[in-house]
């Protein structure tokens, strides 16, 4: 092979025009911080006031094609040549997938959402701090964290795992539109569209490691008394993205893949910890009641909006929650679609959809569960800690189980590890949708993205901290929910043009990869 066939193609467009939007933001943020709140205040108001309930009703949309599709007969074509065969044993497919968003946010919400919704039911299904209020919001929290969730990253997956593996193409996200777009697909449309996913994989990734230095910043207040504030969390983010951009710089893939491993061991001890010592059979009983909740309210749920005066509350989680998982839908979609190559679609709905969905549940039954039974069997103060700060949640839960400082220190601990490994991921993935989908962005590509990541995630800490984080990622996802609605029809187009799941297209030989560490929001 040539050097010149070894080289990474030539910057264009893409990255020029996002690499330049995202700094034209920070300076936004940086110069005329005030500006930029009201501007996204205003905003974040229309979106989800006018057409919030286009993420309610398109992620349902999704999940509905997702079960028709794996039902289909187009469920048992193979992501790849009817030859491939998966590359990774079952248990290790199934591993990698709770790998993708195993993160920050599970020990930032794992105890916060339900014991906040404990306090404060949704929408006032309940009495607070009531037996019906633990099972409500046990409820809400499946609800965020569940089904909805993951049919978001699996369209993506598979879309692009389709027109990857079994079409061939390019691993960015435009060529999926080829059947929608036609020709338009390699001129200003496509490009724009790579650009809209770059910049929504942005927001997302920086909505996280700004998660990530609250909570951080939360722990060591907590147990050693260091000040909590934007000094302390700009220095967090600094170090850590210090550290990620050298790390996807240098290539580093082994040595984040033992951090995502480590990570990974580390969550099931804690999670064991939790459940063996706090009180199990209130967790498993709130469990299966809240899981029969969910399960029966399904629709209803899917479909509530704020209009009766509930709006703030929804832009604080359900809007929020569901612009989260649209803005990391380019990122957990290309790593998904790189670890099933060989699999059918029947199987990649079945795992992606199912698996994680009840890992997720038991983990914040058995954080949540806890914390609620602390309050109000116990005359706990986990609720109050969570209002006063919601950063404080997991600790103030920890410390009534025993050995709380080593557990503690664990927690912290699992947040670094993801918030490094997850986020070298993220760059290496950004870079690569700005360099035309190569698998080897130049170091100065990833550097850039690194320090803008970085550098959005304080822009936003310093315009109002989790509010910020927040209301940014719900505006910056909307136009993200059309395209995502646009990428399931037109895969579905694509299957039914598809003359015969045993007489594939021709492969190109390109293949796209992504470094297998990676983590959630």
């Amino acid at each position: 092979m040539t050097r010149q066939a070894l080289d990474p193609p030539r910057l264009g467009s893409v990255f020029y025009v996002s690499a330049a939007l995202c700094t034209l933001f920070v300076l936004w943020g940086t110069l005329a911080i005030d500006n930029l709140n009201t501007v996204t205040s205003l905003a974040l108001n229309w979106i989800t006031g006018e057409v919030g309930w286009l993420y309610l009703v398109s992620c349902l949309a999704v999940l509905g094609f997702l079960v028709a599709l794996a039902a289909s007969r187009y469920g048992r074509i193979r992501l790849g040549a009817e030859g491939d065969r998966p590359e990774f044993s079952t248990w290790s497919w199934l591993a990698m997938i709770l790998a993708a968003v195993m993160g920050i946010g599970l020990v930032s919400y794992g105890v916060a959402e339900p014991i906040s919704h404990f306090a404060q039911p949704p929408h006032g299904l309940a009495t607070p701090a009531s037996k019906d209020a633990a099972v409500r919001a046990m409820q809400y929290s499946f609800f965020d964290w569940g089904l909805h969730a993951w049919a978001v990253f699996a369209v993506f997956g598979i879309a692009i795992g389709y027109s990857i593996h079994r079409k061939g193409r390019k691993g960015l996200v435009s060529p999926m539109l080829a059947p929608l777009l036609g020709r338009h697909v390699n001129g200003p449309a496509g490009k724009a569209i790579d650009v809209l996913a770059i910049f929504a994989t942005l927001f997302g990734t920086t909505t996280s490691l700004g998660l990530g230095a609250l909570q951080i910043n939360g722990g060591l207040t907590r147990l050693f008394g260091l000040p909590n504030g934007i000094g302390m969390q700009t220095a967090i983010i600094g170090v850590v993205t210090l550290l990620f951009t050298i790390s996807a710089i240098t290539g580093l893939h082994k040595g984040i893949r033992f951090l995502s491993e480590s990570s990974m061991g580390m969550a099931v001890l804690l999670f064991g910890f939790v459940l063996l010592l706090g009180p199990s059979s209130f967790v498993l009983n709130l469990f299966v009641q809240s899981l029969g909740q969910y399960l029966g309210d399904f629709i209803p749920m899917s479909l509530r909006t704020g209009i009766f005066g509930n709006l703030e509350w929804m832009q604080s989680w359900t809007y929020f929650m569901l612009a989260w998982w649209i803005s990391w839908g380019a990122f957990v979609g290309v790593f998904l679609a790189r670890i099933s190559k060989g699999r059918t679609i029947r199987e990649f709905v079945i795992a992606v959809l199912g698996v994680p969905s009840v890992v997720f549940f038991l983990w914040f039954t058995a954080f949540g569960g806890t914390a609620i039974f602390e309050d109000a069997f116990r005359g706990g103060k986990v609720a109050q800690a969570a209002a006063d700060d919601p950063n404080n949640a997991i600790f103030a839960m920890l410390e009534s189980l025993p050995w709380p400082t080593v557990t503690s220190v664990v927690a912290m601990v699992l947040v670094l590890l993801f918030f490094v490994s997850g986020a070298d991921a993220n760059t290496f993935v950004l870079s690569m949708l700005s360099s035309d989908g190569t698998q080897r962005p130049r170091p100065g590509v990833l550097a850039l993205w690194g320090f803008l990541t970085g550098a959005t995630a304080i822009v936003l800490l310093l315009a109002g901290g989790l509010e910020a984080l927040q209301q940014t990622v719900i505006v910056t996802a909307a136009p993200f929910v059309l395209l995502m609605l646009a990428l399931a029809y037109s895969l579905w187009r694509e299957l039914r043009t598809d003359e015969s799941s045993t007489t594939p297209p021709r492969l190109t030989k390109q293949r796209t990869e992504v470094p297998v560490a990676a983590s959630e929001p």
